[in-house]
């Protein structure tokens, strides 16, 4: 086992969007394999994730530096250094970070890396199902509730 460092990450452990979100992957870079360790960096008037539940992933974050506001179950609270929350998986508990300070937002991100899992979106009413490798998206608005696993259905 090597030690790593944060300042000298491979680029390939590091994920960026167009507006500056900044993820840096420790636990995959490290090896880890049950659980992942990221630290993301949330500019400011940015968002950490669109705002999510999951059904068998277990999250816990901890803010290092900067201030904003947790979005918990529709309920908006203050967050700053030191605080820190955990999200146990399958409570339909949806959250989103939103970086409403002028520095950035930094946020330890622990979590089990789960090879079945479903993210609820509720704000779009969407779903993506990571399943047997695969991930699949659709509506909420467009589940099939007429079919049946049922072998033997009445007619």
């Amino acid at each position: 086992m090597d030690i790593n460092s944060v300042d000298k990450l491979s680029k390939q452990y590091i994920w960026q969007d167009a507006v500056g979100l900044i993820t840096k992957s420790l636990g995959e870079a490290a090896g880890s394999q049950k659980i992942y360790v990221n630290i993301d960096y949330v500019p400011p008037k940015a968002y950490s994730t669109k705002y999510h539940s999951h059904s068998q992933q277990e999250e816990f974050f901890m803010i290092l530096s900067g201030t904003g506001t947790l979005r918990l179950n529709d309920e908006e609270k203050t967050v700053r250094q030191g605080d820190f929350i955990a999200k146990p998986a399958g409570k339909n508990i949806a959250h989103t970070f939103y970086n409403s300070g002028n520095d950035i937002l930094t946020i330890l991100d622990v979590g089990t890396n789960e090879s079945e899992d479903t993210c609820y979106y509720p704000d779009a009413d969407m779903y993506m199902q990571k399943s047997n490798g695969l991930k699949r998206i659709f509506s909420g608005a467009n589940l099939n509730t007429s079919w049946s696993p049922e072998p033997n259905p009445k007619e």
